[in-house]
């Protein structure tokens, strides 16, 4: 009996890699692909902040989003970043239509980060991994249909999880990267990372030469 089930796994483990790497094949195909269907309700949105000028970024983008169609919104910082999140706050609470504020449909997250400045690479793979379970229970929780991200660390596993749940069939999030104006002649690591891997749907840089080197990227103009 057992050497019978060990037979059959040995049949139906070649079967499932093989379905494993068609679905990556068409995600891979797919990704970055137009939409066909016109949402008839409000997109699930995750937007990834990070401290500093990545944060000041992120909302000046956000400002320029439907309000209506990009909802509800879910922000997301690192567990010690509290001052982006508190940006963030500040702007949902601007929103003010008829009395009623929008700040209803935005949510606030915090996520653990894989690396703090000046840790030893040795205590960050803990660390790593710590955040990569987080960030999937982050997805699953919120099952995103559109991710918006510029650079900060935090973003890397965020987009790693959601483009695995892609290829398991178990959800669908339109990943798109702007890269950080301050990168003029090379890509952040984590762009970099979104870029080689292909995890990003649609890719964006603020500087033309940064288009050239590298071609699947779309040049947005400066959007600061």
């Amino acid at each position: 009996m057992g050497l019978d089930a060990l037979a059959a796994a040995c049949c139906v483990l070649p079967v499932l890699l093989a379905l494993l790497a068609v679905r990556f094949a068409y995600v891979l195909w797919r990704s970055g692909q137009p939409s066909s269907r016109s949402p008839t309700a409000g997109l699930r949105c995750l937007i990834v902040l990070g401290s500093g000028g990545h944060t000041a970024e992120m909302m000046n983008i956000v400002t320029a989003l439907q309000k209506d169609r990009f909802t509800p919104r879910y922000y997301v910082a690192a567990l010690t970043d509290n001052m982006s999140l508190q940006k963030a706050q500040v702007y949902e609470q601007s929103l003010i239509q008829s009395g009623e504020k929008i700040i209803k449909n935005a949510h606030f997250m915090q996520i653990y980060r894989s690396r703090e400045v000046g840790q030893s690479y040795i205590t960050s793979i803990a660390t790593t991994l710590l955040a990569t379970l987080h960030a999937m229970w982050l997805v699953i929780r919120i099952r995103p249909q559109v991710i918006f991200c510029n650079g900060p660390g935090t973003c890397f596993p965020l987009c790693v999880c959601a483009f695995v749940l892609k290829v398991l069939g178990l959800g669908w999030s339109s990943i798109f990267y702007i890269e950080s104006i301050a990168r003029v002649k090379k890509l952040s690591l984590s762009g970099l990372l979104l870029y080689k891997l292909r995890i990003a749907d649609q890719f964006y840089v603020q500087w033309p030469q940064l288009q050239q080197k590298y071609p699947r990227a779309y040049y947005a103009g400066r959007l600061m």
